[in-house]
C-alpha cells in the first residue's frame, strides 16, 4: 500500500546560522531560470551558502510511499512538487522508495515572498527536507538550489538533472550591459527558439502531464523570473569537487544551462556526468521511464 502524507514545518520563519558552504558554488546574488527551470547563482545575503542570516520560509512538502530508500525531489523554475508525478509514480511502483517533494517559495502551495534570492531558496530546502536521505534529485533551478543546500542535507548521493550551473547569457563588456539594460526584451528574443522547441516537446505530453504543468504555471509567482535569470547569469558555479557523491545528468538541451567545457571540468574534479541522448530539458516529463531507471541505478 502507498501511504501519502503532506507535511509542513511548524509555522513561523526562523533564522539559519551562516557559515555553511553550499556545494562549493561561486558567489553572486542568487537566482536561476531556463525553459522549465534552470540556472544558478549564490546570494551574498547569507543563510545556507551565504554570509549573514536568512529568514527561512515554511515550505509545502508531500511525502508518499513506504519504501526503504527515501528520496527528495526539488523542481525547476515555474514548476512545483506535483510536476514530478510521472517520475514519482514510477519510483513508487518499484516498492523501494519513499519520495518527498517540495514546493519552492513562490511555487505550488508554498507561500509567495517579497524576495527570491537563491540563498533563500536553498535555506528553505535545507530546512524542509530531512538530512541524510538516500538521495536528493534537483532539476534545473532545483539543481541550483540543491548544490547550495547539499552540504547541510548530506544525502548519500545528489543527482542534478540539467542543472543551471552556467547560464549561457552575456554578462560582461558592452554586450552584457546592453543585454541586461532591457531584460524583458532581450530575454524574450533569446528564448524564442527554445520556446518553439519546448512547445513541440509539450505537444507530445499526455493530458495528465499537461494539466500538471498548467496548474503549476497558475500557482507560480512569475515576478521572480527576470531577477533570478539575471542573478544566475552573473553567478556560475565554481569548478570544485562536490560536497557529496554527485551525478549530473544532461539532456540534448544542456549547453543552455551547463556548457560542455564546464561539464568536462566538473567531471575532472570528481563529479560523475551522464547523458540522456534524444531528450530535452524537462527530461523527467518527456522520458520518465529512462529517468526513473537512471535514478534507481544511482540511489
Amino acid at each position: 500500500m502507498v501511504a501519502a502524507t503532506t507535511r509542513r514545518r511548524p509555522s513561523g520563519a526562523r533564522r539559519v546560522p551562516s557559515g555553511r558552504r553550499a556545494g562549493r558554488a561561486g558567489r553572486g546574488v542568487g537566482g536561476v531560470g531556463g525553459g522549465g527551470g534552470g540556472g544558478v547563482g549564490v546570494g551574498v545575503g547569507g543563510g545556507v551558502g551565504g554570509v549573514g542570516q536568512t529568514a527561512v520560509m515554511q515550505l509545502h512538502t508531500t511525502t508518499t510511499g513506504d519504501g526503504e530508500r527515501h528520496v527528495g525531489l526539488v523542481h525547476g523554475l515555474g514548476g512545483d512538487g506535483a510536476t514530478w508525478q510521472p517520475l514519482v509514480d514510477r519510483m513508487l511502483a518499484t516498492g523501494r522508495c519513499t519520495v518527498t517533494t517540495v514546493d519552492l517559495r513562490g511555487h505550488g502551495q508554498s507561500p509567495r515572498a517579497s524576495s527570491y534570492r537563491l540563498d533563500e531558496f536553498a535555506a528553505d530546502v535545507a530546512e524542509a527536507l530531512p538530512t541524510g536521505l538516500h538521495g536528493v534529485v534537483g532539476h534545473s533551478l532545483g539543481g541550483a538550489v540543491l548544490v547550495r543546500a547539499v552540504e547541510h542535507l548530506r544525502p548519500r548521493r545528489a543527482v542534478y538533472l540539467d542543472p543551471g550551473f552556467h547560464l549561457a547569457l552575456p554578462t560582461t563588456g558592452l554586450a552584457g550591459r546592453l543585454f541586461w539594460a532591457v531584460p524583458p526584451l532581450t530575454l524574450g528574443v533569446a528564448g524564442l527558439a527554445q520556446a518553439r522547441k519546448g512547445k513541440e516537446v509539450r505537444a507530445g505530453y499526455d493530458a495528465a502531464t499537461t494539466a500538471l504543468l498548467d496548474g503549476a504555471r497558475e500557482r507560480f509567482d512569475s515576478r521572480m523570473a527576470i531577477g533570478v535569470l539575471r542573478d544566475v547569469a552573473h553567478s556560475p558555479v565554481e569548478v570544485a569537487p562536490p560536497a557529496v557523491p554527485s551525478t549530473i545528468v544532461l539532456s540534448d538541451d544542456s549547453p543552455a544551462v551547463l556548457p560542455d567545457p564546464v561539464a568536462r571540468s566538473l567531471e575532472a574534479v570528481g563529479w560523475e556526468v551522464r547523458r540522456l541522448a534524444g531528450v530535452h530539458h524537462d527530461m523527467h516529463l518527456e522520458a520518465p521511464d529512462r529517468v526513473s531507471e537512471l535514478v534507481a541505478a544511482l540511489i
